[in-house]
Parts: C-alpha cells; sequence; structure tokens
C-alpha cells in the first residue's frame, strides 16, 4: 500500500510549458525588454532610410526626387507585408496566451503563404504600371526614368522585403525581440555596405547610379529574409513553421485579415496621402519638384523620429494581445500608459530637433538654396503636432490589439484622407505653399479627437470586460 502511494507521488508530472514573460514580468520592464530592440532595430532601418537617400541624393536632384515620388508605391508594399504581420502577431500572440499552441503554429504558417502570395500580386503590378505611376506624377523625363528603374527592381524582387517583415514578425509575437532586430539588422548593415559601391561604382563594383541602390536593397532584404527563417526555426521554439503537408485554411486567413486588413489600409492610406500631395504640390509650378523634395525629405526624416515609436508598439502588441488573452486586465492597461509615456519622451526629442536644426537635417540630402527656403518652415510647421501623434500611434495599435482593428482604420482615414488631403488642398489654394504644411497639425489634432473617443468606447466594450487573473 506504501509502495503504491509512493508511486503515485513519484509519478512523472506531463510536462508543462512555462508562464510566457508577456504574462508575468513588470510592465515597465516587460516594455523595454520587448521594444527596446525593435526600437534599436527600427532605427536602423530609418539610418538605412536616410543613408541610401543621401548617397542617391548627391547622384543629382532628379535621382533624389525620383525616389521621393517613389516612396508612396514602397511604403504601400510595406503596409500590406506590416498588415498582415500585424495581423499574425496578434492572433499569434493572444493563441499563446491561450495555451493553443498547435493554433499558434497554424497562424505563423498560413502567414508565410500570406507573405509569398502578397510578393507576387506585387511582382505582377511591377512589371504593368511601374513608368505609368511616375508618368502621372511628373512630366520630366529624367525622374521617370530614374524612378522606373528603381521601383521595377525594388518591387519585382520584393519576396525578400515581404519574408524579411513576417519572420520578424514571428520572432516578436513570442517574445524574441531581440533575434528580431539582429534580422533587421543584417539586411540594413549589408543593404548600407552595398549602397556606395553600387551607386559610384567603388572598387571593382560597376557604377550603377539609381539602379545600384535598388539593387542593393534587394539583396539586404534577401539576406534578412534568411536569417529571419534561421533564427525561426532554430531559436523560436514555441511555434513551428515546418510546410512540409501545409494547406491555407481559410477560417484563420480571415482572422488575420480581420486585424491585418484594417492596418493594411491605414498604412496604405500613407501611400494615398502622400501620392495626393506630391500632386498637389504640382499645383506651384517652378518649385513643385523643389516642393516634392522637401515632402520626400520630411518622410525620410520623420522616419527617423517615428520608427523608434513603431518599435514601442512592435513590443507592446504582443504584450498587450498576450495579456488580453489570458484575462489579466490590470496589465493591458497598465502597458498602454508605460506605452504612451515613453512614445510622448521620444516625439519630444524630435520636435526639438526639428526646432532646432531643421536646416542642418535638410543638408543631410545635399539640399540646395531653394530646397532650404522652402523646407526649414515646413518642418518646424508639421513637428508642432510630433507629440500628439506618438499618442495616436499608440493608441492605434492598443485598438488593433484588442481586437478593433476597424476602431484604428477609422481614425487613421480620418487623420489622412478626410482631413489632412482636403486641408492641404485648400491651403494650397492661397498660392503659399508654406501653409500646406499646417495641414499636418490640423489632422493630429483631428485624430486625437476621434482615438480619445475610440478609447472610451473601446474601454467599455473590452478593457473592461476583461477578468484580472493576476
Amino acid at each position: 500500500m506504501a509502495t503504491a502511494e509512493m508511486q503515485v507521488r513519484e509519478a512523472p508530472k506531463t510536462p508543462q510549458k512555462q508562464e510566457n514573460k508577456m504574462g508575468v514580468m513588470p510592465i515597465g520592464r516587460l516594455v523595454l525588454t520587448m521594444s527596446l530592440p525593435m526600437m534599436i532595430s527600427m532605427l536602423v532601418q530609418a539610418l538605412y532610410n536616410i543613408v541610401d537617400s543621401l548617397f542617391v541624393a548627391r547622384v543629382n536632384a532628379d535621382a533624389f526626387n525620383a525616389l521621393s515620388l517613389a516612396f508612396p508605391f514602397q511604403n504601400l508594399m510595406i503596409a500590406v507585408g506590416v498588415g498582415t504581420g500585424v495581423g499574425v502577431n496578434a492572433n499569434l500572440s493572444r493563441a499563446l496566451g491561450e495555451k493553443k499552441f498547435e493554433r499558434a503554429n497554424k497562424f505563423a504558417r498560413n502567414g508565410i503563404f500570406l507573405a509569398i502570395c502578397s510578393a507576387i500580386v506585387v511582382m505582377v503590378l511591377a512589371l504593368c504600371f511601374t513608368r505609368l505611376y511616375f508618368s502621372v506624377q511628373t512630366d520630366n523625363e529624367q525622374v521617370i526614368e530614374y524612378g522606373s528603374q528603381y521601383l521595377f527592381i525594388v518591387s519585382f524582387f520584393c519576396v525578400g522585403s515581404f519574408m524579411q517583415i513576417m519572420n520578424e514578425r514571428l520572432l516578436q509575437a513570442t517574445g524574441k525581440t531581440i533575434f528580431s532586430m539582429c534580422s533587421q539588422g543584417v539586411g540594413s548593415i549589408i543593404n548600407l555596405i552595398l549602397d556606395p559601391l553600387l551607386i559610384f561604382g567603388i572598387g571593382f563594383f560597376p557604377k550603377l547610379g539609381v539602379t545600384g541602390a535598388a539593387i542593393a536593397t534587394v539583396i539586404g532584404q534577401c539576406c534578412a529574409a534568411t536569417f529571419g527563417i534561421i533564427l525561426n526555426t532554430t531559436k523560436n521554439k514555441e511555434i513551428s513553421i515546418n510546410m512540409r503537408r501545409f494547406k491555407p485554411e481559410i477560417a484563420l486567413i480571415g482572422k488575420i485579415y480581420s486585424i491585418g486588413v484594417p492596418s493594411i489600409i491605414m498604412t496604405a492610406i500613407t501611400s494615398v496621402m502622400t501620392f495626393a500631395l506630391n500632386l498637389i504640390l504640382t499645383t506651384f509650378g517652378a518649385i513643385a519638384g523643389t516642393l516634392q523634395s522637401v515632402l520626400g525629405a520630411y518622410f525620410k526624416l520623420q522616419s527617423f523620429i517615428f520608427m523608434p515609436v513603431f518599435g514601442l508598439n512592435n513590443g507592446t502588441v504582443p504584450i498587450i494581445s498576450y495579456n488580453y488573452g489570458a484575462g489579466k486586465r490590470s496589465r493591458v492597461i497598465k502597458t498602454m500608459k508605460v506605452a504612451s509615456m515613453f512614445a510622448m519622451i521620444i516625439m519630444l526629442l524630435g520636435l526639438l530637433i526639428m526646432q532646432v536644426m531643421p536646416e542642418l537635417m535638410l543638408k543631410i540630402f545635399d539640399a540646395n538654396d531653394m530646397m532650404i527656403e522652402y523646407g526649414v518652415p515646413a518642418l518646424r510647421i508639421i513637428s508642432l503636432a510630433f507629440i500628439i501623434a506618438g499618442i495616436n500611434v499608440v493608441l492605434s495599435s492598443t485598438f488593433q490589439s484588442l481586437g478593433k482593428p476597424i476602431s484604428s482604420m477609422i481614425v487613421s482615414i480620418t487623420r489622412q484622407l478626410v482631413v489632412l488631403v482636403p486641408s492641404a488642398f485648400l491651403l494650397s489654394l492661397t498660392g503659399n505653399p508654406t501653409l500646406v504644411w499646417w495641414s499636418f497639425p490640423i489632422a493630429e489634432v483631428a485624430s486625437l479627437i476621434m482615438c480619445l473617443i475610440m478609447l472610451k468606447r473601446t474601454y467599455t466594450s473590452v478593457i473592461k470586460n476583461i477578468p484580472d487573473n493576476v
């Protein structure tokens, strides 16, 4: 009898997976642990964007303008990749929080499948519409030629970009943000090294100009994608991305895009907004090219400021999703507060930089006197709303994490299409290009009002009803 009891006591327990750090680590330290690697990674990415444009600007002004006009389409590609990744990230993290590990694996595999499908669609668009895209925005044949060369290469060989983004999101979804940072860092460093070599023909490398910049970008993205796959296969033990005998699951794809599509639309709206602003700026005649270059320079510079906030979001989205799934309301609320505070600090630093040294920022792109004349007031005016913008970004991502992506989409549409573009158009009718830039602060204030309204509704319908199983 005693022996039997001892055997019962000593019977091996069924192994259970340890609680993920997203459900137990103190929130302040957790947000830093999850977000800091992503913020560094995004800063490296932003630095790559700036240096990429810096090299191209030294080819000539038309080359820089071509890359500025290419930005909306590139941003659209990123929108599809990141939006799909957000849908996978949120669903996968929630499944882990609910201890549904095989379901998490299925979300990961369907995410890989969707990344490949997205790349195929973009390749077809690149074959059909690249030159037409530039012809609509400018009649400068040199700009059209430069832009077509660059955009065709980065679009037709975009599978590296989509696979890089998806594999980074899979690492983030399980809290492996250090590995995600390493993946993105590899691609950025390779691109930074190859850029000057291929653009200017240094050493035994051919002098390819704008085409060289595109080739360097593609090579960097493919290397990052390969490294990301290796990391997910060997280091990310919480999920399996083995695609053997894989079959797409419509129900899971629907759940991915129920969150992903609003995210795609939100980012894609930036492309529509930028494209529309470029068309509005053409109404200023002889200085239109300069104003378009100012807008392009702003988006490059603001990415260096906004990217850390996006990195912060990439770190906090899985935290909120995980604790939402695990039923830990207090941790969800505290994560929102901590993320908002960090975002405000980052954007305050950005505001100070733009107010104190706008001319120096523009000279990074070899700006001439006319570009500085119109660019300095533009940067100072637009940056006035940076702190508000940081709060808006955090709240929009929070809505996605809590299964309210439509709220984020409504806020983005209001800010960029309903308010910003019409405001810019009306202000352009004054004939004063400086007034056009006030459309940015006007749009951010409108966005904040919408965010606060949506936050109140989300608290009542979702946050308030989350149990607090701390």
